[in-house]
């Protein structure tokens, strides 16, 4: 079968590369040249590219069934495997440390080096429609043969949008960051962690993350109210500098005698949480013989790192549909549909639940006890209850959807109506950290850019 793939990122690339060694003919298109030598990878048009990402043990499992050329030249470019575990229990592998920029080098490499697996640089033009359906596509002004396309361009991709909306739930949820990327100076140590992935600190009004990748360099993620523009000036890179002094645990991390930045602050915007289904909101497919991957069906904030993990998941459904029928797509693609309708969409509405809810409790609204608890604020409850973590494991591991956590709302719910609340981390309040930003832009004169 010819299958022609719209992206080259992380769905377009590891699908690429699967249905290639398969003996399918797979051209994937896209604008980007690719990473040159060993200079920094700009990819231009992927906003979260050079953003803070973690990789669970999933990411690592994909890669070993489908691509596992890609998982070594992985590890060979420096991703480090985290294993740990609860106390007195054996180590298991908690996943991997890395900036996306390795972990994309390492499966394009691997992809282009698949046979039957072709990367064009180009412009995807439109989608050629025949008889009803995708007959491929057109490249900058060549038409490109196909009996399946896939949209992998991601959740900002344009080409098919004129073909009609799509059904969907969700949207903006309300939450914007910034974060820069630092590295450890030779002999100095990790700052302090929360867990074998990541550092978080739930503060008065906003959220703090370290996530720690290759070769000593680390992430350091601040996420607030879009609304607050106390802290939007965080951008800038004197004042990110004086919140990160100003924050327990994130002043060690960031203490410029034992890390220096490698990059500016990266402004990551307003963020999302959509699930969008291949059909419209009639129930029909936008069009027969096109299939959508990726983000551009479920699209989650940052916070979890599920966003690699639901992509390759939705990459293997569709695999293995197509290895039970190549026939009959249209029937492929509402299958594919209706599995993410069943795995995918749960994950997305989990996040527009807790995100939407975390950030009202940002602005100053109470827990709403007459409301369905978000999964957040359920597992914080384990520190009064621990009970609620044998509710937990699965959904934490994303091996059990967040349905799975319900199980354990009504001991959370009884404790929030009792009138606990979780403590906020040591550190500024919102508002006092609004005025370690108001103070470092007046002292340095530096400016919003």
């Amino acid at each position: 079968m010819r299958i022609a793939i719209i992206g080259a990122g992380p769905a377009g690339l590891y699908l690429g590369a699967a249905l290639a060694r398969r003996g399918h003919a797979v051209t994937a298109v896209d604008r980007d040249p690719g990473p040159h030598d060993g200079a920094r990878w700009e990819r231009r048009g992927v906003m979260q590219f050079h953003h803070a990402h973690a990789f669970r043990p999933t990411v690592g499992d994909a890669l070993q069934r489908e691509v596992p050329e890609a998982m070594e030249r992985w590890l060979g470019l420096g991703a480090e495997p985290v294993r740990g575990g609860p106390p007195g229990a054996p180590e298991t592998l908690q996943g991997h440390r890395s900036l996306r920029e390795t972990f994309e080098r390492a499966l394009r490499a691997a992809a282009c080096e698949t046979p039957g697996f072709e990367l064009r640089r180009g412009h995807v033009d439109a989608v050629i429609e025949r008889d009803g359906r995708a007959a491929g596509v057109v490249v900058d002004g060549a038409s490109h043969e196909a009996d399946l396309v896939v949209d992998a361009s991601g959740r900002s991709g344009r080409v098919t949008r004129e073909l009609g909306p799509r059904r969907e739930v969700g949207g903006p949820c309300g939450m914007a960051y910034v974060d820069r990327v630092y590295r450890l100076r030779p002999g100095a140590e990790p700052g302090p962690m929360v867990s074998p992935m990541a550092w978080q600190g739930d503060f008065d009004g906003y959220l703090a993350l370290v996530f720690r990748h290759e070769h000593g360099m680390f992430s350091v993620v601040i996420a607030r109210g879009l609304a607050d523009a106390g802290l939007r000036d965080l951008r800038v890179n004197a004042a990110f500098d004086a919140a990160m002094a100003s924050i327990p645990g994130l002043d060690t991390w960031t203490d410029p005698t034992r890390a220096d930045p490698v990059t500016d602050v990266l402004a990551g915007g307003p963020l999302l949480n959509v699930y969008r289904s291949q059909c419209t909101e009639d129930g029909e497919l936008v069009l027969p013989g096109l299939v959508f991957v990726g983000d551009s069906v479920a699209t989650t904030t940052p916070v979890f790192g599920r966003g690699i993990t639901t992509t390759l998941w939705q990459c293997e459904a569709l695999i293995s549909l197509l290895d039970h029928d190549t026939t009959d797509l249209a029937g492929v693609t509402l299958a594919y549909d209706a599995w993410a309708e069943d795995v995918m969409r749960p994950w997305v509405e989990d996040h527009i639940l807790m995100d939407g809810d975390r950030v009202a409790r940002w602005a100053g609204r109470d827990v709403d006890l007459d409301a369905p608890l978000p999964s957040d604020l359920i597992l914080r409850a384990a520190e009064q209850r621990p009970e609620i973590m044998a509710s937990a494991g699965g959904y934490l591991a994303m091996a059990a959807l967040p349905a799975s956590l319900r199980e354990a709302e009504p001991i959370a719910r009884e404790l929030y109506a009792g009138g606990w609340r979780p403590a906020y981390s040591p550190g500024p309040s919102r508002v006092e950290l609004a005025g370690t930003v108001a103070e470092a832009l007046s002292s340095t004169g530096s400016r919003p850019g």
